[in-house]
């Protein structure tokens, strides 16, 4: 004999299990899709500012450098405010 209650509590899980997979998918193929929009964006900005690959990879650089130097800025920050929250 089964319990029906166990039984549509399994049902549900797979359901569950079902949906989870779906949204994964779709997430993976939205994200896929925002990489694609940005390529075209930077793509689209290389050729309407007529950069040649020089160009390019010093700008690739630069911007590399100012992401390192906010992600630093922030940990400094984040740092700060331990020591602050450590005397309280």
């Amino acid at each position: 004999m089964t319990n029906p209650k166990m039984e549509k509590a399994k049902n549900d899980i797979i359901k569950a299990k079902r949906m989870i997979t779906e949204y994964q998918k779709k997430l993976r193929n939205l994200e896929r899709h925002i990489i694609d929009l940005e390529n075209e964006e930077i793509i689209a900005l290389y050729r309407k500012e007529n950069l040649n690959d020089d160009d390019f990879s010093k700008l690739a650089a630069l911007l590399r450098s100012q992401r390192e130097n906010e992600s630093a800025d922030e940990t400094a920050v984040e740092k700060k405010e331990e020591k602050t929250n450590a005397l309280y």
